[in-house]
């Protein structure tokens, strides 16, 4: 390493089946009343009020926001602020996906320093004030929030995704209960498990990795290999799920810790204008990005491959990279992950928005980390390139 390297987490990570029942304890640890950022399908399924009891026997009292309905968007943080500030409550807890832990980072933060989510964005204003305390209970295994100091806000005014990174947004504590995925279907097993995995690809591959990241993103990579179909094909199968959770936490901390890459600067734009979900938008891109990085990347893909291939010992570089990149479009293939056309985006529109696309995923900077960093030019044929992309192993390179 040319320069000190920083490995943050979160103060205290539980994990395991039936972990959701330490939520109590942790949180009479850090203060009296919890708002419970959460959404209408969490607390359908009953784990909202599951958390509400297990705080109301550690003697913590709780209200509730179940007004996270889509990719997190300043106007919740905004609603949701509100109400923490008029229920005078001392810290936050997020049950659900991603989008509904990190509204409750931004709540975390805003509660004590004040001001619109966007003026974080690219370090403009810096949380000066420790934020509450968050306590983030991931439902999925795929975003890997609940251990990364990074939220992801889009600015309702002009569509664009707000990418916000610092210490500050770090929950307090991660509480990763395997038993809460079982109830994810196909579909968000498939997007997520997919998510998971580009996190640990692109934390790898990023040229901020480090030592401690690779060993968490290799290690997350081989958990997810190994068990993403299983989960997929047997969602009640709790092993895979246990599996898949560990993955996805370590792949969390693997790119918090080393940044993303080519593929999220891609995603939130796709997102932001389309409302593809976090998930599936990084799931299609992730093929087509690792083709456009290969010849920059080669030694590194070469190990991922052999995660995929582990017992063929005779592969070059050269081959073992290509392994990882068909695996990866075989993956996706068999998780019937949609290209950007089957997603139902409409092929007019895609063409117009390149353009700024391009430029958003730019400003971002995440693609300034990717091995092949891409020219405006570059970027926007990529997207036509992803539009209409078959997750096969005739696919062209870019």
């Amino acid at each position: 390493m040319e320069k000190p390297a920083v490995f943050r987490v979160p103060e205290a990570i539980f994990y395991g089946r039936g972990s959701s029942e330490k939520v109590g304890a942790e949180a009479a640890l850090r203060g009296k009343k919890a708002l419970i950022i959460s959404d209408k399908i969490m607390d359908q399924l009953g784990y909202v009020s599951e958390c509400r009891t297990f705080l109301q026997e550690a003697g913590v009292k709780s209200e509730v926001y179940l007004g996270v309905a889509s990719e997190p968007t300043d106007e919740y943080v905004a609603e949701a602020l509100v109400h923490f500030q008029k229920e005078q409550c001392d810290m936050v807890i997020s049950v659900g996906g991603g989008s509904c832990i990190d509204t409750a980072k931004a709540i975390a933060v805003l509660a004590t320093n004040g001001g619109y989510i966007g003026d974080y964005m690219g370090g403009r204003k810096l949380a000066q004030n420790a934020p509450v305390p968050h306590i983030a209970i991931p439902t999925t295994a795929g975003t890997g929030s609940e251990a990364t100091d990074v939220t992801v806000i889009t600015n309702s005014s002009n569509d664009v995704k707000m990418m916000i990174k610092q210490p500050a947004f770090m929950p307090s504590v991660a509480i990763v209960d395997p038993l809460l995925t079982i109830s994810s279907p196909k579909n968000v097993t498939s997007a997520t498990g997919v998510d998971a995995l580009s996190h640990a690809i692109e934390a790898y591959l990023s040229k901020k990795a480090h030592p401690m990241t690779d060993t968490m993103a290799v290690s997350a990579m081989k958990l997810i290999v190994d068990n993403i179909l299983t989960a997929y094909n047997e969602g009640e199968n709790v092993d895979a799920r246990e599996a898949m959770s560990l993955g996805s936490l370590q792949a969390g901390m693997a790119f918090s810790n080393a940044s993303v890459c080519l593929v999220h600067g891609m995603s939130r734009p796709i997102g932001a204008l389309f409302h593809v979900p976090h998930g599936i938008s990084n799931a299609m891109l992730l093929p087509a990005v690792l083709e456009f990085s290969q010849e920059a990347c080669v030694d590194r893909l070469a190990h991922i491959g052999r995660i995929f291939q582990p017992d063929d010992e005779s592969l070059t570089r050269e081959e073992a990279a290509e392994i990882a990149v068909q695996s990866v479009k075989n993956l996706c293939l068999k998780l019937n992950i949609p290209n950007l056309r089957g997603w139902g985006i409409s092929e007019e529109a895609f063409k117009a928005a390149v353009a700024k696309m391009a430029t958003d995923a730019i400003d971002s900077g995440s693609p300034g980390n990717n091995p092949r960093v891409p020219t405006q030019s570059e970027l926007e044929e990529l997207y036509h390139v992803c539009y209409e992309y078959q997750f096969s192993s005739e696919t062209e390179k870019v």
